[in-house]
């Protein structure tokens, strides 16, 4: 049993938008299976990555080398990615947080890989999505001010031979913005 992964939608010329599948197949019986200590140890470290073993083991009531071991193993699995420390942007001055929404003049698959190559190299994009619907991409672009924001998109993204169209959305109020996952789920 598995899923085909949605891609993208391809905008043929007469405005409809063909599907375009991941051709590989990814099997639901993939999903590494977590005990509940090791949900509750990945809830820890996601709310606070600095947690030593031996302070999450007293939380959970089991000894420091069993929960340590747990620990590396998610490491091992490739569960924890990496350890973080996530900085305070108003701190910083950065103050702007933009969403763009790109369309490309075309979507071969050069005109896509080298769109995806160029934005990995902008520092103030922090995220990039493709998307279904009207839009090839989003980006989150996160800058300064507006004059920053403003010199990105016209001397940076403008300047990629393969923009079709960009669109500004700024945002005005940050009501969440967390990068812990949810565990209840077990993902």
């Amino acid at each position: 049993m598995g899923l085909f992964i949605l891609n993208r939608l391809q905008k043929l010329n007469n405005g409809l938008y063909l599907p375009i599948y991941n051709l590989q197949r990814y099997k639901i019986s993939n999903m590494i299976d977590l005990s509940e200590q090791d949900i509750k140890i990945l809830k820890l470290l996601q709310s606070d990555a600095d947690r030593s073993s031996s302070d999450i083991a007293e939380i959970l009531n089991m000894s420091q080398s069993p929960c340590w071991r747990r620990i590396n193993q998610l490491i091992q699995k490739d569960i924890i990615n990496k350890k973080v420390a996530v900085l305070n942007r108003e701190k910083l001055g950065i103050d702007l947080v933009a969403f763009s929404t790109i369309n490309l003049r075309e979507t071969r698959r050069r005109h896509l890989e080298a769109f995806e190559e160029r934005v990995k190299e902008f520092e103030e994009v922090v995220e990039c999505y493709t998307m279904t619907g009207s839009w090839d991409y989003m980006l989150k672009i996160v800058v300064r001010d507006i004059r920053q924001y403003e010199k990105f998109v016209r001397s940076k993204l403008l300047e990629l031979p393969m923009i079709g169209e960009v669109h500004s959305h700024l945002a005005v109020t940050e009501i969440k913005n967390t990068t812990e996952l949810p565990l209840n789920t077990q993902l």
